[in-house]
């Protein structure tokens, strides 16, 4: 069972009280001239006590939807709370922001070192910080990342379900794909359960742009999960369909050469049905690859030259009469934001129709 805590709440030697809104340059790092490396982090507390909820962004420093999903959070619309805090850290991975790198300049991934050490490495204690300072005094976290290099992800949540505050939480945010699983081990989402907060992350889009459609699906998310909280008034909004994933696969290239996709990143499959050709560096077809399983595209090479082995397409598994179901609902309000990421999200592809 979680201690009970202070209503003090100091996060970097900074005391923020009740009705408070400050922000905080959280010490990080050091320049090689001794300059400070602060991570910013504003803190919005309301008069009446309730629920401490963290967003973060950029982890890995060239995710940056995430930091836009913030921005458009604060300044899009008002943010106020009526209880509780809400603790919102744009950028965490600075140094990788500022270098347009996923990684730390000591080359680890910030999210496979968590919960970090004090006195360890620099990916270390940047993680040590993090969870000291910022998510063990909180009751529940939302993560946002984007797709690795050369790829993009069709928005979906990550939680671990057999947790129930998790499962929760998931169903809260309000996503229309909820894929289970615990995280990679040392990842900042699963050390914060281990901890005993619970924390969802939202994958969606591409490294180093910030798009409409996911900006829309990232904010609408984190308000659902303040109503749902009692934090904020309203109605949450909820996406077309809702499917939880157990089990994902994806589809690698069997030969060198050039795709033509023929889906796009958020549309159904079927077993069997063409995903892409892959073309020759002189333009001669070599093979059609296929999809191994009906299913729904989670992510998408956006790099067409690929080398046997490389990942073209993620599926996540669904049967036929989800997708049926599914599709119908989808197609129900051509402006809801998940039907316009599927276009969104296809904009630096190759997309053609499957020749006869």
């Amino acid at each position: 069972m979680k201690k009970a805590r202070s209503t003090v709440l100091k996060i970097g030697g900074v005391t923020i009280r009740a009705g408070e809104t400050k922000d905080i340059g959280l010490s990080l790092s050091e320049t090689y001239t001794g300059d400070t490396i602060r991570m910013p982090v504003r803190v919005i507390r309301a008069k009446k006590p309730g629920p401490r909820v963290f967003v973060t962004a950029a982890i890995h420093g060239d995710e940056i939807n995430g930091t836009g999903i913030i921005h458009d959070f604060l300044f899009g619309e008002a943010c106020e709370i009526k209880c509780g805090t809400l603790i919102l850290v744009p950028v965490v991975n600075v140094l990788g922001f500022e270098n347009n790198q996923r990684y730390l300049p000591d080359r680890r991934d910030l999210n496979r070192c968590f919960p970090g050490s004090q006195n360890g490495s620099m990916a270390g204690r940047i993680a040590y910080k993090l969870m000291n300072e910022v998510a063990k005094k909180c009751d529940f976290g939302i993560d946002l990342h984007s797709a690795a290099f050369q790829r993009t992800n069709y928005p979906n949540v990550r939680a671990d379900l057999t947790n129930p505050a998790i499962r929760k939480l998931a169903s809260a945010f309000g996503c229309a794909l909820v894929i289970d699983g615990k995280g990679p081990l040392g990842s900042f989402r699963r050390e914060c359960a281990r901890a005993g907060v619970p924390t969802i992350i939202l994958e969606a889009g591409e490294p180093w742009k910030i798009e409409p459609s996911v900006l829309q699906i990232g904010v609408q998310g984190i308000r659902n999960v303040l109503i749902h909280l009692g934090m904020q008034d309203g109605k949450s909004s909820p996406p077309p369909f809702l499917a939880t994933i157990r089990k994902t696969q994806w589809v690698r290239a069997t030969v060198g050469g050039i795709l033509k996709f023929h889906i796009a990143p958020g549309e159904f499959v079927r077993e069997g049905q063409a995903i892409a050709t892959n073309y020759s560096i002189l333009g001669e077809e070599q093979n059609i690859i296929t999809s191994p399983t009906h299913g729904i595209t989670i992510g998408m090479a956006t790099m067409p030259a690929v080398k046997p082995g490389e990942p073209v397409c993620h599926i996540a598994k669904l049967s036929e009469s989800q997708i049926k179901r599914y599709e119908r609902n989808l197609n129900k309000d051509k402006s809801d934001p998940y039907k316009q990421a599927q276009s969104d999200l296809a904009t630096n592809m190759d997309v053609v129709l499957v020749s006869d």
